[in-house]
C-alpha cells in the first residue's frame, strides 16, 4: 500500500435535471478521522452515505466537506412548518410563568431550526431522489480524488522520510567512529577521573575504585543506544515500504529515535561525539515533523 498524507483538496460538480451541485473537500492533520459536512437545508439524506464512504477510504485527518445545490428556473417558496411552530409557542407559553425573561421576538422564533422551510413548490419526489443519488455519487468521486491527492503527497513524504533515515544512519556511524569512543580514550578518561577521586579523598578502597571505574565506563558506553538507533531506523524503513496508515507507528518510532539521541548527547564527553549527537537530534526532529503529516 502507498503512504498517504493527511492534507489534500478535491472539488467535484455536476448537474441533473434542474439541479446543479458542487462538492468541495479539504483535509488537514488530525489524530483521528473527523468528517465535518456543511449541507444545504433539506439535504440531510446525503450525509450518512457520505460519512460511510469517507470512513471506508480514509483513516485519519479532519475533512471539511461543503455541498452547494442550486435549481435553475425554479423560484423558492418559504413555508412555515405549523406543527413545529405550535410546539415552540406552547413551550414558550409553558415557561413564561416560570422564568423571568423578555418576550421572544418574532425573528428569534422564526430562526429556530425547522420553523421555516425553504422548498421548491414544483419539486417532484422522483426528481429529488435522482438529485440526491447524483450528489451522493459526486461525493464518492470527490473523496476518491482527495485520496489520490493525499497519496501523491504521501509518496513525496516517503522520499523525504527515507532521506532523513539515511542521514540518521550516517550520523550514528559518525558517532560510533568518534575518537572519544576508542578503548584507549575511554581508558584514559577513566584513569583521569579516578585520579581526581583519589586527590579528593584518600579513603577509597580498591573495591570502591573498581566499582567507580565500572560506573564511569558504563556511562561512557553508547553501544546500546547505537544498536537501538539501528533497530528503529530499520523498523521505520519497513513501515514506509509497507505503506498504508502507518503515521502513528512512525510517530512512536520518532519519539524513540529522539530518546536515543538525547542519551548519546548526555553520555558524551567528546566534542566530535557531542556534535554528532546534536546533529542527530536535529535530523530526528525534522523526521518527526514530517511524520506528523502522514495518515
Amino acid at each position: 500500500m502507498a503512504l498517504s498524507s493527511m492534507t489534500g483538496f478535491a472539488r467535484k460538480h455536476g448537474a441533473i435535471g434542474s439541479y446543479s451541485w458542487a462538492w468541495e473537500l479539504k483535509s488537514v492533520n488530525a489524530k483521528g478521522l473527523d468528517l465535518r459536512l456543511r449541507l444545504p437545508q433539506g439535504w440531510d439524506a446525503v450525509e450518512v452515505p457520505a460519512r460511510n464512504r469517507a470512513t471506508e477510504l480514509l483513516a485519519r485527518g479532519t475533512v471539511y466537506g461543503t455541498l452547494t445545490v442550486d435549481r435553475e428556473g425554479v423560484a423558492p417558496v418559504v413555508r412555515v412548518n405549523e406543527p413545529v411552530l405550535n410546539a415552540v409557542l406552547a413551550t414558550i407559553k409553558a415557561l413564561g410563568g416560570r422564568i423571568e425573561a423578555a418576550p421572544p421576538r418574532l425573528d428569534g422564533i422564526l430562526s429556530l431550526k425547522g420553523v421555516i422551510e425553504i422548498i421548491d413548490e414544483d419539486e417532484k419526489p422522483d426528481d429529488r431522489s435522482a438529485a440526491e443519488r447524483a450528489v451522493t455519487e459526486g461525493f464518492h468521486q470527490a473523496v476518491a480524488d482527495l485520496v489520490t491527492m493525499r497519496r501523491r503527497e504521501g509518496e513525496t513524504l516517503g522520499q523525504v522520510l527515507t532521506q532523513r533515515l539515511g542521514e540518521i544512519g550516517a550520523l550514528a556511524a559518525r558517532a560510533e567512529a568518534a575518537p572519544g569512543r576508542r578503548p584507549e580514550a575511554i581508558k584514559a578518561r577513566i584513569a583521569e577521573q579516578i585520579a581526581t577521586l583519589l586527590d579528593a579523598s584518600s579513603r577509597f578502597d580498591p573495591d570502591r575504585l573498581h566499582q567507580e571505574a565500572i560506573l564511569i565506563a558504563s556511562k561512557a558506553d553508547i553501544r546500546e543506544e547505537l544498536d537501538r538507533l539501528a533497530s528503529h531506523v530499520a523498523q521505520a524503513r519497513h513501515l514506509i515500504a509497507e505503506g498504508g496508515a502507518v503515521g502513528r507507528r512512525l510517530d512512536f518510532l520518532s519519539q524513540e529515535l529522539n530518546r536515543e539521541a538525547n542519551t548519546i548527547c548526555s553520555k558524551s564527553n567528546d566534542v566530535e561525539l557531542t556534535n554528532a549527537g546534536l546533529e542527530l537530534k536535529s535530523v530526528v526532529e525534522q523526521f518527526r515533523e514530517q511524520v506528523q503529516n502522514l495518515e
